[in-house]
């Protein structure tokens, strides 16, 4: 009998289709992560899709960059937990939107009236290109309260599969899990259900105000056995489904390796399945733990088709930050279906490269289908991207961007025009931190997968000069730990 693993793994490179430009990079292929860092390291069972990397466009020739807002983190955190445990991140696993859009930047307040977001557009001479420029879009909705967040219903379905047993994977989801509940209020609601060889209910739905009875079943949490992901999702939505409605948040919390086999559903039913709650109210988060059989693309992908965001936990100062700190905006979405379009001035403008999300390009002619489904956007959440941009004329503004979304409980977009209000900064040293600090962690991204050439050590002085935080801080340190991996890779190879 075929492994069901490796069959899911070979139906998702099959049937994860990105939509593309015509002038878009080759079409991507599902490859298995390898140790970079030192020779000699046992293969990895792990499994990233490289999308690609976006090329240089003329902006006479197609002046729209179209794409959906992303604002999973999953990608930054797991190239953490590489590059901590020694090894650089598989170039296939760095998305350079995730390592962007993991840090928080300064916003104007959101004109209330017109839009739920507050926009950022600004441009400076690239700190390393003679002639290039670098340009950052930013949008953001402004942070609800506690106080101000809708009532949630959650089911934790929580993988206990013999793949979750490690002290990095169960364990460490039930830590998640426990936080997320102690910042969870009375007037929300929590049902757990496992999977593995078959899955099971092991707490129907159950008020936030018995939260003893909740910690008591996520501590009676135990692996073993196979793994059936479709009838847990099953029987998840199940349960979620009959707390649909207006005014109240219905969301299914994934925890797993995502090392699965799909059961009695094949690929496309369970995708569809995902998609069809999701668009009947029930969305889908996926949290991913554990290293080693990590199955990064499936993970990926669920959470897209549920509507949902797709985070990677390593440690317990990361489930903190998803399940405390970033709690509203990892529950609630502000705006979904988010697209953004870049409308560059080709007087202005010669040609210009989008840093990152390649698997989040949309065609320019589907930006106002509201059929076209993109991103999900949660209150108090920031999507940024970067641009390389050459110029045919200095001193003018570089564009505007246009933001389309759907109100949560609407099926119609709405769509708001921003123009650009300045021209580019002539000197990279009088552009602002946030931009400074933005391109250093896309430049540090695009170094990792393999997309600039762009020297490590000047992206570290330029992250260091601007690391004003801890999280900041935290990326320099990461930088300098592949400097060092690197160094020995190459000693190795000598």
């Amino acid at each position: 009998m075929p492994n069901r693993r490796l069959v899911l793994v070979s139906l998702l490179a099959a049937c994860a289709g990105v939509s593309s430009k015509e002038a878009s990079a080759p079409y991507p292929t599902s490859v298995a992560a390898s140790p970079q860092a030192i020779a000699g390291e046992p293969v990895s069972a792990e499994d990233y899709k490289d999308y690609g990397k976006n090329p240089w466009i003329a902006a006479a020739k197609d002046h729209l960059s179209t794409f959906a807002a992303d604002v999973d983190t999953a990608s930054y955190t797991i190239a953490r937990r590489k590059l901590q445990g020694g090894e650089l991140p598989p170039a296939a696993s760095v998305r350079v939107e995730e390592w962007v859009n993991y840090f928080k930047y300064g916003f104007p307040a959101a004109p209330a009236e017109t839009s739920p977001f507050a926009v950022v557009m600004d441009a400076a001479v690239h700190p390393f290109e003679p002639g290039r420029y670098v340009l950052r879009v930013g949008v953001a909705t402004r942070e609800k309260t506690p106080g101000e967040r809708e009532p949630s219903s959650l089911v934790f379905l929580v993988d206990v599969s013999g793949s979750m047993s490690s002290n990095d994977k169960l364990p460490l989801a039930k830590q998640a899990l426990h936080i997320l509940t102690q910042n969870l209020t009375d007037k929300d609601s929590v049902a757990i259900v496992t999977y593995a060889g078959d899955s099971r209910l092991v707490l129907p739905m159950t008020s936030v105000d018995r939260r003893g009875v909740i910690d008591q079943a996520i501590d009676s949490l135990n692996t073993g056995g196979g793994t059936a992901m479709a009838s847990g999702v099953d029987l998840a939505y199940e349960q979620a489904v009959k707390t649909v409605a207006p005014g109240r948040i219905a969301r299914v919390i994934v925890c797993t390796d995502g090392d699965a086999n799909i059961g009695s559903h094949t690929h496309e039913e369970m995708l569809k399945l995902i998609e069809t709650r999701a668009k009947a109210g029930v969305t889908l988060s996926t949290i991913g733990f554990g290293m080693g059989n990590y199955k990064d693309q499936l993970m990926e992908q669920l959470a897209d088709k549920g509507n949902g965001n797709n985070y990677y936990i390593d440690s317990l100062e990361a489930a903190k930050r998803v399940f405390a700190e970033q709690l509203t905006s990892t529950l609630e979405v502000a705006a979904k279906d988010t697209k953004l379009q870049v409308d560059f001035d080709p007087s202005v403008v010669s040609r210009y490269r989008l840093i990152g999300y390649e698997n989040r390009d949309l065609k320019d002619s589907d930006f106002r289908k509201d059929e076209v489904g993109a991103g999900q956007v949660g209150w108090g959440h920031q999507v940024t991207a970067l641009y390389e941009v050459e110029l045919a004329r200095q001193g003018a503004p570089l564009g505007s961007v246009r933001i389309r979304h759907k109100a949560p409980d609407a099926d119609r977009a709405t769509e708001a025009a921003f123009a650009m209000p300045q021209p580019p900064a002539a000197d990279f040293a009088h552009a602002s931190q946030d931009l400074k600090f933005a391109f250093a962690v896309a430049a540090f991204a695009d170094v990792m997968r393999g997309g600039a050439p762009w020297p490590l050590e000047d992206i570290r002085a330029l992250a260091d000069a601007n690391a004003t935080n801890n999280d900041r801080r935290e990326l320099v340190a990461l930088i300098d730990l592949a400097m060092k991996l690197r160094g020995k890779a190459a000693t190795v190879a000598q």
